[in-house]
């Protein structure tokens, strides 16, 4: 893509390649997607619509992710305004295509950043209320941004849980991105901070216990989102579940 548009003969490449498998298909946005930031506001509609056009016969969710509401260079009123009318549009864009919208919380990147609380996308959900809207609990950016803001994260769960129709898995410490300066992604594992994607049972999230009280929307999707660097280096386990390797 370029410029919000598709360029033809590459997307051709991508979806042959694509329907030669029997997968559901779910396609993440630009990591950099932020609906509230005025600057580049329509660029990123126009880059979702487009993606969402090129996409259409294999894919059942477009993952976008909940802008800024306080940073130090974008803040000031409006944003949610702003960020609520956008979803809205892409709902609606999604609508006779059986797509579903689902909204991902981030983390904050630095000491100066706020991102939305699970509570506050939940909320911005139930006030777009769109049948192609569904909020997506990412479990590890919720466990460093509770940490960064002092939010009790359980409750931050509960919280999402009755509107959430997308799920993001991989463990973490829960220690913020911006704690130390690191300069290596061998070095955040080796603290334990920001936003690690390792498999369960690596961190220290009581999964056990998260899932037995939380219910989700019908047809939630969950994906496990373990870092490549890691993924072939150990079997995944559950908290106390013993693996073994040949």
């Amino acid at each position: 893509m370029v410029g919000g548009r598709v360029v033809p003969k590459r997307a051709e490449r991508l979806i042959a390649l694509t329907r030669q498998f029997d997968f559901r298909y779910t396609v993440h946005r630009v990591v950099s997607s932020n609906l509230t930031d005025p600057a580049v506001y329509r660029y990123q509609i126009d880059a979702a619509k487009a993606l969402l056009e090129f996409a259409l016969g294999s894919m059942r969710a477009l993952i976008q992710h909940s802008g800024l509401f306080a940073d130090q260079v974008l803040d000031g009123p409006g944003l949610e305004e702003r960020e609520r009318e956008a979803v809205f549009e892409l709902a609606e864009f999604c609508k006779p295509y059986d797509v579903r919208i689902t909204f991902e919380n981030l983390f904050a990147m630095d000491p100066g950043q706020c991102q939305q609380s699970l509570a506050e996308v939940a909320q911005m959900a139930k006030a777009v209320s769109h049948l192609n809207l569904v909020a997506l609990i990412d479990f590890s950016h919720a466990y460093s941004e509770s940490t960064h803001r002092g939010l009790n994260f359980r409750e931050q769960l509960r919280a999402m849980a009755p509107v959430a129709g997308h799920l993001h898995v991989h463990d973490s410490f829960g220690r913020p991105q911006g704690l130390h300066r690191t300069y290596l992604p061998q070095e955040d594992a080796a603290l334990g901070i920001g936003d690690l994607h390792m498999p369960l049972g690596w961190g220290d999230i009581e999964w056990n216990d998260v899932f037995s009280e939380l219910a989700f929307l019908p047809g939630t999707v969950l994906v496990m989102e373990i870092g490549p660097a890691i993924a072939t280096s150990s079997p995944i386990a559950w908290p106390g579940q013993k693996t073994s390797s040949a």
